[in-house]
């Protein structure tokens, strides 16, 4: 503008050169192309190329691809056609056809205005592995408040899809109207005619909800971008990288609570969008959910089993026992984390039962407080003494110290045993029962079952009242003071 404004003052090319500190000759040419209509100054002459000659038939070899064909594919094709340039002109070449035919098929996008308790988003997403074991994180996104939910599982099966639904709805306090997803093979059977036949198994469970179940295009995640940005974020923060510098989860129960402190940090952050903490929002739109049942879709609660005689179920080749009440009902195992939860329904509904560290096959988990009628587990059962005589009730009616009497007794082989249960009794007719029980207790922690134990036993009771340090009778204990008198045996 200063050569130009230079030239309508002084009319000379000269002059305004000088003026304009330039070379007469650029204002002659500038001056030249405003007074043919004007143009850009500062573009470059368009020089002949080598390539054009040969400009249609990639034009050609773009449209017919779609924008999708290599610039090396269509280099060897014009080579064949016999182009001459190199590589590089073929490329930039072929990025300029590209460009021109996006341009004219750009996707442009309406922005989505989401209502207040209308759409739930979900999606999966690759977890961290924990000792070898590959995880998933369910990642949620309710779309008007942007509350955000994730939740880390082994596995991305039917079950464990609806029990993160069920949780995830539980945690924002109620059911949206939609809950959209991808098509995957838990959510969407298959296509027919391009129309998803959900499977009938997510159908019933939306039932149960209240909530109309739908998925996305296929190969078009951008239609629930939401979710998509949700699993995109935490897996940058949740999946140990160098660029995080987050070190290994040592257990499953690690990666949870670190997913639900990532929920609880993002969620009481303000969002870009809205400018207000997600959870705020959540709190508004909990007034336009609706409400959840009381008890979960018992698909959410795993897999059916039936409880054996024995107490226990199968789950994945392994045995886990359950309490007693249980044999011949349905029961609903899930894996929870490192541990099988096992779930009946009783008359208030569902209720956890049993939980049980998951084990491998050949290692049953069972319990012994689920068989309180047979304790010590595997261990030799002591006898229980049962009365089948008269003379054997009155023996054992002494109490507790009789019992172990005869079971002690019966072990070492004594002999004579009903004539000294019979001596027991006279005397408990006669000092009382009381005592003599506490005599045949002793008897039988000190392994004393000859015939005058029992009354030698009395008689240091009734002359001391209280016992001391018990002796057992074998060969490690002697009444012998020393070994002195040995010395002069046969002197």
């Amino acid at each position: 503008m200063e050569i130009l404004e230079a030239y309508d003052l002084t009319g000379c090319a000269h002059s305004a050169g000088q003026l304009a500190g330039c070379d007469p000759k650029t204002v002659q040419r500038y001056v030249a192309r405003r007074d043919a209509g004007g143009g850009d100054p500062f573009a470059r002459a368009v020089r002949p190329k080598l390539i054009d000659a040969f400009l249609p038939k990639v034009e050609e070899l773009v449209e017919a691809s779609k924008g999708k064909v290599r610039a090396d594919k269509v280099h060897e094709r014009l080579v064949a056609l016999g182009f001459a340039g190199t590589q590089r002109t073929t490329r930039r070449a072929v990025a300029a056809a590209k460009s021109a035919w996006r341009a004219g098929r750009r996707r442009t996008y309406r922005p989505w205005v989401p209502e207040p308790g209308l759409w739930l988003q979900f999606d999966w997403g690759d977890g961290p592995r924990i000792g070898g074991r590959k995880t998933s994180l369910f990642c949620a996104w309710l779309s008007w408040s942007r509350f955000r939910v994730v939740i880390p599982t082994w596995d991305q099966t039917l079950g464990s899809l609806i029990a993160c639904m069920d949780a995830t709805l539980r945690r924002i306090g109620g059911a949206p109207t939609y809950l959209l997803g991808d098509n995957a093979r838990t959510v969407t059977v298959e296509h027919v005619a391009g129309v998803a036949v959900r499977h009938p198994m997510v159908v019933a469970a939306g039932r149960h909800y209240g909530v109309t179940v739908h998925t996305c295009e296929p190969f078009d995640p951008e239609s629930k971008g939401g979710v998509e940005a949700t699993v995109k974020v935490a897996k940058a923060d949740l999946v140990p990288t160098e660029a995080n510098l987050r070190g290994e989860y040592g257990s499953f129960a690690e990666l949870a609570a670190a997913c639900e402190a990532w929920c609880e940090h993002i969620n009481a952050r303000p969002h870009r969008e809205t400018g207000v903490a997600p959870v705020e929002r959540l709190a508004v739109e909990r007034g336009r959910l609706h409400v959840l049942p009381a008890s979960p879709h018992t698909a959410a609660l795993g897999e059916e089993r039936l409880v054996g005689d024995d107490q226990t179920v199968r789950f994945g080749s392994v045995r886990y026992s359950t309490p007693p009440g249980h044999v011949d009902t349905r029961v609903w195992c899930r894996v929870v984390g490192d541990e099988l939860a096992i779930v009946a329904m009783g008359p208030a509904g569902t209720v956890e039962i049993a939980r049980h560290a998951l084990s491998t096959p050949g290692n049953p988990r069972i319990l012994d407080v689920h068989y309180p009628h047979h304790p010590g587990g595997n261990h030799p059962r002591p006898p229980r003494p049962r009365a089948r005589s008269k003379a054997e009730a009155d023996f054992l009616a002494i109490g507790d110290g009789a019992h172990q009497w005869l079971i002690e007794a019966a072990a070492t082989g004594v002999v004579r045993v009903r004539a000294k249960m019979a001596r027991a009794v006279e005397f408990a007719t006669i000092l009382g029962a009381a005592r003599v029980d506490q005599a045949l207790g002793l008897a039988a922690a000190a392994g004393r079952f000859d015939e005058h134990d029992l009354g030698s036993i009395l008689d240091h009771l009734d002359r001391r009242g209280a016992t001391g340090d018990l002796v057992h009778a074998d060969e490690t204990h002697s009444a012998q003071p020393g070994t002195s008198g040995w010395g002069r045996f046969g002197r």
